[in-house]
């Protein structure tokens, strides 16, 4: 692969963005080194090991391989007699230890998931947990060592100990004697590693033995005296015996590093390539990237493609394909349009494709291996060379076209890229040389994209089989692109549009276009004709899509109540199956009692008799109570015979009735249709029932309580004589809140509650209530927005203000 493509396609800067991610200094260079490679198989199994990491860090997490060094010096060292210091075995400690959590990290169980390209690397992992664990345990910090790293250093250790608590016992006497008048201060100091006090200049004489060091102004000497003299020695001996006994710790710990050295490099060999995958597993995390898929048939089919170095939440992705119908791409438009940003996208996103990076597009999108690109872009010219721009970028093009001859010469693809192909010179001789270099790779069946102005070009690819054009589509209306691709379409330049929409006087562009030859003029006519074709048939597709995603989510809410329906009736019958098995087992009871009574009273005196008929009278009663039950659901069928059927005109939405196949009270939910069926609302249950199946209920009926009539109701209002609100509505008004709140419900039941509310709402002629649903992971306030959007009763919804309850609360604006 050429060097000068990674520089012209920025592949260096993809590298950064792959270097940042990765933890260790292995691993970065790794990353730096990263070049694309050229074989199917091998590019596979390096998308496979980014698509294996990337699948770990979405389950599992992110893993950090940080704080490990190479040991391949320290291992040299150490083969030829050398004993390793404190930092060095800790270093080694660091990394056995990263390669236990590593070893861990990968074998976590994957639930019914089989084995990845990585489990053979993490099972690799040696973290030889006996040599850390000595090490970590004789060595504390690089200048500290445990009093158990040996018994001879616990030995020493402990006799410094007793001597320094000799020597402080020394000192402190002399501090709290007479002597303390010859002290510049009160404390202990140390000088060459020996306990000295600070005595005055004057009164050195008073204080008997060696000067090790005095102040700046000379009034102080620091003086070691006589008394502690031999236990300062004693102490500096017993130094010496712990240096020795340090080195042999080390050489100790040394030996054992160098019986295990490979065991340690396969470790770091290891983690450092782990790390350098991983990276590739984070870096398609951060950018949304995606397995692509490869082949090594030419074609390159780049579905919703992201140039990797724009941020992803503004750049609008493009559709790219070259190869299969077309090996040749000729890409027009207008300047600024994302003409050079397209041609950039496939070649970078080829790239990073063929290093086993993920790339920032839809699953599946393909691409092909090419074992060269070459890519003529930007601004060429060389003032060093004294070449101009038309010079640079034809001796780029020389150099292209050797370099495809010898590719093709040893069987291989390469992919072209051109940008303005053949400008900075004469129109005709420019246009021509570029049709007759883009002829002569697409006869060889080399992929080529290119952008240009040259109109000649865009018949070219009209009339050559193979060739197509594309276009960078450009908004009139707005004066700026859509960064849309739009492939089998040639561009527009758009000058005179473009000019006159900023103002450029009108004789002028009548003048230019006068200038303009018929066949030019008809092929520009031709264009916008098709344009305006292909913006239509977008809209007309537009259009459709938003009517089937209607019809579907209609079908969905019908199939979800007829659900609901079946449950409800279900529920009933179940209900009632089990209230008449209790009735028979009732009556079974009752029946047995009343046999076992009769023969116990049979046998019994006469003074029995009269509790005999009480529990007569008793039965009596409650065989009457039974009766009437029974009269009563018998009845219903004659209720709906003898009641008149409702007619539509009389029926109002909260008008109370009964709905007679159920026996229950229901408010009206909506107004019949041209079939006679409504929906009623029977508490949480809304039903589609008929309208031969209802009776109205009188509001006097309802608010009657014991033979008396409630204050404020009335018989019911005539159809069309003054307002329809029933005296249940104003009951409504005067109790129903502005406020309802969901918290802790299931979104099931928060719905039904809402669907209930709203209607109590409506009906209290409310026009703006609360909604609180709360925060939380905002699956409850998802299922409200999406019950709000559909109820006919909603003008509006919107979140709280700041203060007022904000992500937890919803207003909602009522119809009138």
């Amino acid at each position: 692969m050429n060097r000068k493509v990674y520089k012209t396609l920025e592949y260096h800067k993809i590298l950064s963005m792959l270097e940042a991610r990765a933890s260790s200094d292995k691993g970065k260079e790794c990353c730096h080194r990263l070049q694309p490679l050229t074989n199917l198989r091998d590019i596979q199994f390096a998308q496979r090991q980014t698509a294996d990491a990337l699948g770990r860090i979405l389950a599992g997490g992110s893993f950090s391989f940080g704080g490990i060094s190479d040991p391949g010096p320290l291992g040299k060292r150490l083969a030829v007699g050398a004993s390793a210091n404190a930092r060095e075995l800790l270093a080694i400690a660091s990394l056995l230890t990263l390669a236990g959590r590593a070893a861990a990290y990968g074998s976590k169980k994957r639930e019914s998931l089989p084995d990845d390209s990585l489990t053979s690397r993490f099972a690799a992992l040696d973290p030889l947990p006996g040599l850390a664990k000595e090490i970590n345990r004789c060595i504390l910090s690089e200048d500290s060592f445990a009093d158990d790293a040996s018994p001879g250093l616990r030995q020493v250790h402990r006799a410094m100990a007793s001597v320094n608590e000799q020597v402080r016992f020394q000192l402190n006497r002399m501090l709290s004697s007479s002597a303390r008048d010859y002290l510049q201060d009160g404390v202990i100091t140390m000088r060459d590693g020996r306990y000295c006090l600070p005595v005055r200049a004057e009164y050195k004489n008073y204080v008997p033995g060696m000067v090790h060091d005095s102040s700046s102004s000379g009034a102080t000497l620091f003086i070691e005296p006589m008394s502690v003299v031999n236990l300062n020695n004693e102490l500096r001996e017993l130094e010496g015996k712990e240096e020795e006994e340090i080195a042999r710790i080390l050489r100790s710990l040394s030996d054992q590093v160098l019986e295990n050295i490979e065991t340690i490099q396969i470790d770091f060999d290891r983690l450092a390539e782990l790390d350098f995958i991983f990276a590739k597993g984070q870096l398609a995390a951060d950018m949304s990237a995606s397995q692509p898929d490869f082949n090594e048939e030419g074609i390159i089919s780049l579905k919703a493609a992201r140039h990797p170095l724009l941020d992803k939440n503004i750049v609008v992705p493009i559709d790219i394909s070259l190869g299969q119908n077309y090996n040749l791409l000729v890409v027009t438009g207008p300047n600024t349009g994302g003409k050079t940003v397209s041609l950039k996208t496939c070649g970078l996103l080829t790239l990073m494709g063929q290093a086993g990076l993920h790339i920032p597009a839809r699953d599946h999108s393909q691409l092909a291996v090419f074992d060269n690109v070459y890519a003529d872009i930007g601004d060429e010219q060389s003032i060093e060379q004294s070449l101009s721009t038309f010079s640079s970028h034809m001796t780029n093009i020389v150099h292209i076209l050797d370099g495809v001859d010898s590719v093709l010469a040893n069987g291989h693809d390469a992919l072209v890229l051109f940008d303005e192909l053949c400008a900075g010179t004469d129109p005709a001789e420019g246009a021509a040389l570029a049709t007759a270099i883009l002829d002569r790779l697409h006869r060889r069946q080399v992929r080529v994209m290119a952008t240009t102005h040259y109109s000649e070009l865009k018949v070219y690819a009209l009339s050559t089989e193979g060739v197509e054009n594309a276009s960078c589509e450009f908004s009139l209306e707005t004066l700026s692109p859509t960064y849309r691709l739009l492939i089998g379409i040639p561009g527009k330049s758009n000058a005179f549009a473009i000019s006159s929409k900023l103002g450029l006087a009108a004789d002028i562009i009548r003048d230019a276009q006068s200038r303009i030859d018929e066949e030019s003029v008809s092929f520009e006519d031709l264009l916008a004709d098709l344009e305006n074709r292909r913006v239509a048939i977008e809209k007309t597709q537009a259009e459709t899509r938003a009517a089937k995603a209607s019809i579907d989510k209609t079908r969905i809410q019908l199939d979800q109540r007829l659900a609901q329906l079946n449950a409800s009736k279900d529920k009933v019958l179940q209900s009632a199956n089990l209230e008449a098995a209790r009735i028979l087992k009732e009556a079974k009871e009752t029946a047995d009692k009343t046999i076992r009574d009769f023969h116990k009273y049979g046998r019994a005196a006469a003074a029995d008799m009269t509790r005999m008929e009480q529990d007569r009278r008793a039965l009596g009663e409650k065989l009457k109570t039974r009766q009437n039950k029974s009269r009563a659901s018998a009845g219903m069928e004659q209720e709906r015979r003898k009641a008149p059927v409702p007619k539509a005109k009389d029926l109002h939405i909260g008008d109370k009735v009964k709905v007679l196949s159920m026996g229950v009270t229901a408010t009206v939910h909506s107004l019949p249709d041209k079939s006679g069926h409504l929906e009623v609302q029977m508490g949480i249950i809304r039903s589609r029932v008929k309208l031969t199946d209802l009776v109205l209920v009188s509001d006097q009926s309802l608010a009657t309580l014991n033979g008396q009539q409630l204050p404020g109701t009335g018989r019911r209002r005539a159809p069309g004589s003054g307002g329809r609100q029933s005296a249940s509505s104003f009951n409504k008004s005067a109790f129903i809140s502005p406020e309802i709140k969901l918290l802790g419900m299931s979104g099931d039941e928060a719905i039904c509650a809402l669907d209930k509310y709203l209607d109590d709402a409506v009906l209290s002629h409310l026009r703006e209530v609360r909604v609180v649903h709360g925060k939380g992971t905002g699956v409850l306030r998802q299922r409200v927005h999406e019950y709000l959007n559909g109820n006919p009763h909603v003008k509006s919804y919107d979140l709280a203000s700041y203060g007022q309850g904000d992500a937890g609360v919803t207003v909602v604006k009522l119809l009138d």
